[in-house]
């Protein structure tokens, strides 16, 4: 799409950025790492096809400071936030913009899940380094991977926090009467002594990123259900909701009655923890709670509840898998599997070994298809190492399934990691 066809805030936001980028050195600083790292994506963002995070513009308005001096950085600072979020807000009502933001925030969090290994993974490096060479380029790694684990756990925020906006705009307007304004979602107001709250690489210090939703497997950052729901708003049903009243049923129709209350009276934590405990269901009763939620107003909290199902064990994890595409919920079941393989290497062969002993082969199948898809090829090399005469085999079978490239960079992979092919 070119920019004359884009929404009058997004072409007006695609003029700023190209004119921001016109005073900075391209090759130098954050606009050099971004065109270095993202060519294409920086290349979107100029043509308007994307917007970028906030972090983005925050790290070249940092450029900037460096650049030009920081008085014109924070002249410049209110202006690109608010083009960013009234640009952002257009970009997000188009046909499809929930469920895009949904399969982004998806990819995010295992992006989120992949820093935080390679960070323990170095870590243990850095404690059996060899020479002060070994441990500075350690360091050095582990420097740009924190940085990747801080943008991801913003973007995360941001995400989260572009879909809760789309969930209250869609509420009548009268149900708002009285509702406080809800944050900006963008970061905090600019940090004392930095002007911008604009992260700094490697040797200088880094703004605090925005707080991250939490689930039962993240504890200490922060809590999902709080995002879900203005306090003192009930959520509006699709149509009039009426309990099941099946005995089967019962505790679904408990569960959503419960949740009904609690976000119409601000108890989002509470909330949270019945979505929690759902999650823990026999997988064939999800479904069926899906079905309510969404009839109930409460979609938002189904969502959440896949990603604290996406923690479950692996062979409940497939179970439930299984029991959304037998639904005819096949994105639900693709989200669920996307979001549950965001786990270290050794824990998915773990379960793999663990649920072929059980007897369960095509569960572990399932489990590395859904790993091979969404991990790198040296990722998937790693599971080998749990059981390298069982797992190879497989782990190449599988492979081949997905696609001749999948095989081919698996093989490559294996050999670099010390195994014969």
């Amino acid at each position: 799409m070119v920019v004359e066809q884009l929404p009058e805030q997004v072409r007006e936001f695609v003029r700023y950025l190209r004119d921001l980028l016109g005073r900075l050195d391209q090759e130098a600083g954050w606009c050099g790492v971004f065109w270095q790292r993202d060519p294409d994506g920086m290349r979107a963002c100029l043509d308007g096809a994307e917007i970028p995070p906030w972090d983005v513009v925050q790290a070249l308005l940092h450029d900037l400071a460096a650049d030009r001096g920081l008085p014109e950085a924070e002249r410049e600072a209110g202006v690109a936030r608010a083009l960013h979020r009234a640009a952002i807000a257009a970009y997000d009502a188009r046909p499809g913009g929930r469920e895009l933001l949904g399969d982004r925030l998806d990819l995010m969090l295992t992006e989120q899940r992949i820093a935080l290994e390679r960070q323990a993974d170095l870590t243990r490096q850095l404690t059996g380094a060899a020479s002060a060479d070994e441990a500075d380029r350690i360091n050095l790694d582990l420097a740009w991977v924190r940085d990747d684990h801080e943008r991801a756990t913003a973007r995360c925020a941001e995400l989260q926090e572009r879909m809760d906006r789309l969930a209250e705009a869609e509420r009548p307007s009268w149900m708002d009467i009285g509702a406080a304004a809800p944050d900006d979602g963008f970061g905090a107001s600019p940090a004392p002594g930095d002007g911008l709250g604009v992260p700094r690489q490697a040797s200088g210090s880094r703004a605090a990123a925005p707080a991250y939703p939490r689930g039962a497997r993240f504890a200490g950052l922060g809590d999902a259900g709080e995002r879900t729901g203005a306090p003192g708003v009930t959520p509006e049903p699709e149509t009039p909701y009426v309990p099941d009243e099946d005995p089967a049923g019962r505790a679904t129709s408990d569960a959503v009655r419960k949740l009904l209350e609690l976000r119409g009276e601000g108890r989002s934590g509470e909330a949270h923890g019945v979505l929690v405990e759902a999650a823990g269901w026999p997988a064939d009763r999800l479904p069926a709670f899906a079905v309510e939620l969404h009839r109930a107003g409460l979609g938002a909290d189904w969502a959440t509840l896949l990603w604290e199902a996406a923690s479950l064990p692996p062979d409940r994890l497939v179970a439930l898998a299984d029991a959304l595409a037998g639904a005819g919920r096949a994105d639900d079941c693709r989200k669920l599997l996307r979001q549950g393989v965001a786990r270290p290497a050794p824990e998915i062969a773990e379960a793999v070994v663990a649920l072929i002993d059980a007897g369960r082969e095509r569960e572990a199948r399932a489990l590395l298809d859904s790993y091979l898809r969404v991990r790198t090829p040296e990722d998937v090399a790693r599971c080998a190492h749990t059981d390298p005469h069982r797992l190879i085999p497989l782990l190449l079978e599988t492979a081949r399934q997905v696609s001749d490239a999948h095989h081919w960079d698996l093989v490559h992979a294996l050999r670099v990691a010390g195994f014969s092919a």
